[in-house]
């Protein structure tokens, strides 16, 4: 059964928000509800500024979530992450801000987001957070993957 598309940018003319866009981001409905997978999105061209001196912070964004009723729409996405570009805000807090934006939207089962900023002074930052719904195996599976993240070789144990 096909959803009325009610997606507004997806094959449409691109029009870039300036400054953070929450508003920005579209769903669409998950055909495969009563399975369990991961969706993976690389982002390696994030942009946000140093809220200190305005200065320019580039990253990879990497997102993974697993969905359940809802999904996020890629276009939306990337309009998304593009509205920080002018965006004051720290790596962790910039980091944070998707995944709780993500989590408001779709209501997944799991998500994690990790950003790898290129140096900046002889230091490079990689935030990572997570979340899993609580009361279901997908807390103890965002628990698991916290405690056991090793950032300085972004790997699991």
């Amino acid at each position: 059964m096909e959803e009325p598309n009610k997606l507004q940018h997806l094959g449409k003319p691109t029009v870039y928000y300036s400054d953070y866009a929450p508003q920005v981001l579209e769903t669409f409905a998950n055909k495969h509800p009563e399975n369990d997978y991961w969706v993976h999105f690389d982002c390696p061209e994030f942009t946000s500024l140093c809220p200190i001196t305005g200065q320019p912070d580039f990253a990879t964004i990497y997102i993974d979530y697993i969905p359940d009723l809802r999904m996020v729409e890629s276009k939306s996405l990337k309009l998304y992450l593009f509205s920080f570009r002018n965006h004051g805000a720290f790596h962790e807090d910039c980091v944070n801000i998707i995944m709780k934006d993500l989590i408001r939207l779709m209501e997944p089962k799991y998500i994690e987001v990790k950003g790898v900023f290129t140096p900046r002074g002889g230091i490079s930052i990689h935030p990572y957070s997570n979340y899993g719904r609580p009361g279901t195996k997908f807390e103890s599976l965002a628990e698991n993957r916290l405690f056991n993240y090793r950032p300085e070789n972004n790997i699991y144990k």
